[in-house]
């Protein structure tokens, strides 16, 4: 007979970078990055090409129905942010330009590009 399971196994660790449980950045902070918000005015898929390709994802990926929510879900899981899926749908939705901005911006932050 095999001992039961009394502890369940911690969460993996996904990690790049610093885990803080937070974006860096609100999701209105525009004017931290004056380039990632110029772009996102002018052109939201190109700046959302531009996110995916930084992220190591497919440019397409932006261009794809819910494909910028998986990536936001992925960067939360890698980046340690605390969220949901229904979370990441909802802001990726209802909030795009903005949230892609702030992706983009987390992404930067993280690379030392700002």
């Amino acid at each position: 007979m095999s001992n039961p399971v009394i502890t369940q196994p911690g969460a993996g660790s996904y990690g790049t970078n610093v885990q803080t449980g937070e974006w860096s950045t609100g999701l209105c902070s525009c004017c931290s990055d004056i380039f990632v918000c110029a772009i996102g005015c002018i052109c939201p898929i190109a700046l959302g090409c531009y996110t995916a390709n930084k992220y190591g994802e497919n440019v397409c990926l932006a261009c794809v129905p819910g494909g910028m929510a998986a990536m936001r879900t992925h960067m939360r899981l890698t980046y340690g942010i605390q969220g949901t899926i229904c979370n990441d749908a909802l802001m990726t939705c209802c909030c795009g330009i903005f949230e892609t901005c702030r992706m983009t911006r987390e992404i930067r932050i993280r690379n030392g590009e700002t």
